[in-house]
């Protein structure tokens, strides 16, 4: 698939999901010990899946991550497409080489087989991620 097409994929995909992200878009208030622990300080909370109805990708699912203060997810490999939100806070990201800040309500995107590294500031951060699940 070029990346044009890919790209145009990845567009169709947060259309497809706004229907989620309009009752989902504001930061949600998790308890210390909700949803799966990843790392220390780092949790996963489900959110929601739904059938993605593009040609490209079977499915598509919300989760927030939950970053407390310096808490940091060790360099792995994205397996799926994403597109990431943040809701609180902010996180350094490092992919490959390239570094980089996102700040409450900036939006960035993964693809399969990236490598990444996040690190949260100094306050509580909350990373949505919309997964671009395959066919």
């Amino acid at each position: 698939m070029s990346d044009l097409d890919r790209r145009s994929a990845i567009t169709l995909g947060l259309a497809g999901v706004s229907g989620i992200l309009a009752g989902a878009a504001a930061a949600q208030t998790y308890a210390p010990t909700e949803g799966k622990e990843l790392a220390p300080g780092v949790r996963q909370v489900d959110l929601g899946e739904v059938e993605a109805h593009l040609p490209t990708y079977k499915s598509v699912k919300l989760r927030d991550i939950v970053f407390q203060p310096g808490a940091k997810l060790s360099v792995r490999e994205m397996s799926n497409d994403m597109v990431c939100h943040m809701t609180e806070g902010e996180l350094r990201i490092k992919q490959g080489d390239h570094d980089f800040t996102v700040k409450k309500n900036d939006v960035y995107a993964c693809t399969t087989g990236i490598s990444e590294e996040d690190v949260a500031g100094s306050t509580v951060a909350i990373m949505r991620v919309i997964d671009l699940l395959p066919s």
